[in-house]
């Protein structure tokens, strides 16, 4: 069963084309807690992706899902779990519950928020309208489906919970814009996943907040260029991590900067 017509799909981020590791810096970061959030019912249905595009996009402006490191284990929220995107790249675990002939027994899997499944008015939520409020709702690629239930299921009774992130490698700063307009879309957020508030620093500034765009692209105006920029980046837990010098002073609109990751036990 495919809810191709229940998925937004928002405009692409320009892909990577460099990146920087910065030797400096800071080596203060909070550590996040470690514990999952209590098990919760909702229920799950899937898509089939058809085309190799089908990977690209989604709500949370990540664009390519593959090379922004999430791959297919990625998940759409309902309008009730999506906070307007500001749940973007947290980490919920799921499981099949109640359905002995389509569940796989003792299996769970572990998602990425990505994307929006949006309401459809013309049905009632206990009819058509899996993602219309106040309906807890998750759509997934089938190839992450079938690894808790048999496909046929179709919209299936679950159990999910938040659970802290586990990445590769460091968070990721990809930087867009022209002029005095600075857009960062943020990935590879370890810990609570989903980020609260963003501060960007030049070598020549002081800390200057930076707004939520849509999903995790941040930005300001500001005249940034020819300085080397340092983020301090708060997750929704307020745990904070500040990484200093990420981009070099010769940045340029398009690259991909790391910087620090939260720590996760």
């Amino acid at each position: 069963m495919q809810l191709f017509l229940l998925l937004l799909l928002a405009a692409l981020s320009p892909p990577a084309t460099s990146h920087y590791s910065s030797s400096t810096s800071s080596p203060s970061s909070s550590t996040v807690s470690t514990s999952a959030s209590e098990w919760r019912p909702a229920r799950a249905t899937y898509y089939a992706a058809t085309n190799p595009r089908d990977a690209v996009g989604g709500a949370c402006g990540y664009g390519d899902l593959v090379k922004s490191g999430y791959g297919m284990a990625t998940v759409g929220l309902s309008e009730t779990l999506f906070e307007r995107g500001q749940i973007c790249g947290a980490c919920f675990e799921l499981r099949c519950v109640d359905d002995l002939r389509w569940c796989i027994p003792g299996t769970s899997i572990i998602l990425t928020a990505t994307n929006f499944c949006a309401p459809n008015y013309g049905f009632d939520p206990d009819g058509g309208g899996h993602c219309n409020p106040p309906n807890k709702h998750f759509v997934l690629p089938i190839e992450a489906f079938e690894k808790i239930a048999i496909w046929k299921a179709g919209n299936m009774p679950v159990q999910y919970r938040r659970i802290n992130c586990r990445r590769e490698g460091s968070i990721r700063f990809t930087i867009d814009g022209g002029g005095i307009f600075i857009s960062v879309l943020i990935t590879n957020v370890a810990g609570s996943g989903d980020i609260a508030a963003v501060k960007v620093k030049g070598s020549r500034t002081g800390w200057l907040p930076m707004g939520r765009n849509w999903g995790q692209n941040w930005h300001i105006n500001a005249d940034l260029k020819n300085q080397a920029l340092s983020f301090e980046v708060t997750a929704s837990d307020r745990s904070t991590v500040t990484a200093y010098n990420v981009a070099p002073r010769n940045w340029d609109y398009g690259q991909t900067f790391e910087g620090k990751q939260f720590e996760t036990p």
